[in-house]
């Protein structure tokens, strides 16, 4: 259905990304069938690399949906981009601004609509030193007590190859092995009945980012650290949003 529905935008982006996507990598992936096939859902990822935006988006487009990712506003400055991005129907994030409440609000209409929308919890890149998951923003868990829709948890392992975000080094060649999972909806029955305090959305959010970690584990390997907490300035509980 959802090839069907693309549009001339869309097929553009389409065909430009999966072709360079199955030059830059080998791929595997596993748990497409997790993905509702139709419905609103949220889609949480980690994030390692400034490459796996366009990984993850490819491998959910091949599971049937179309993904809309929240992304920092920046990108929709940029020329021919930014009108891309906004004709593909992705959703802009001032990121430390009372903005990013309007960014939540386009989310939530999204997934009320229907959509598959994507939430980096971490609100960037980890920058955790080995890249494992940090702690998270509170956007995701936002979303959910308003939408309660279904939350599926990616975890992809790889495209630190192309673009490794600490020594901010571009590889092209060889090709980088690509790892990307889909796990079943997370339980969130614990906080069904929930307000939206300060308290439940960081004990959402990091069940998320523990969800998360610990997928990562099957694919990387080793032994998992402690959540890492990155140093940011203190933000309004508004600005923590996305």
């Amino acid at each position: 259905m959802v090839r069907r529905r693309l549009g001339f935008w869309r097929r553009f982006a389409v065909m430009t990304v999966k072709p360079m996507i199955r030059v830059l990598t080998r791929r595997t992936w596993r748990g497409m069938e997790h993905i509702p096939a139709e419905g609103g859902v949220i889609i949480v990822v980690n994030h390692i690399s400034h490459a796996d935006p366009l990984a993850v988006a490819h491998y959910i487009y091949d599971a049937g949906r179309w993904p809309s990712f929240l992304a920092k506003s920046g990108l929709f400055e940029v020329p021919v981009l930014g009108y891309l991005l906004k004709e593909v129907h992705q959703i802009p994030v001032r990121r430390g601004t009372t903005d990013a409440v309007k960014a939540l609000e386009a989310a939530r209409a999204g997934v009320r609509a229907g959509e598959a929308v994507v939430i980096y919890p971490e609100g960037t890149t980890t920058r955790e030193p080995d890249l494992w998951p940090m702690r998270g923003k509170t956007g995701a868990a936002r979303l959910w007590l308003d939408t309660r829709a279904p939350m599926i948890p990616i975890v992809m392992w790889g495209p630190e190859e192309i673009y490794d975000p600490r020594s901010k080094k571009l590889k092209l060649f060889p090709r980088a092995q690509v790892t990307i999972v889909s796990g079943e909806p997370l339980d969130l029955s614990a906080w069904a009945d929930a307000q939206p305090t300060a308290q439940v959305l960081n004990e959402i959010t990091e069940h998320i980012m523990l969800h998360l970690r610990d997928m990562l584990v099957e694919i990387r390997g080793g032994s998992a650290p402690p959540l890492w907490t990155p140093k940011r300035p203190v933000q309004r509980p508004e600005e923590q949003a996305a």
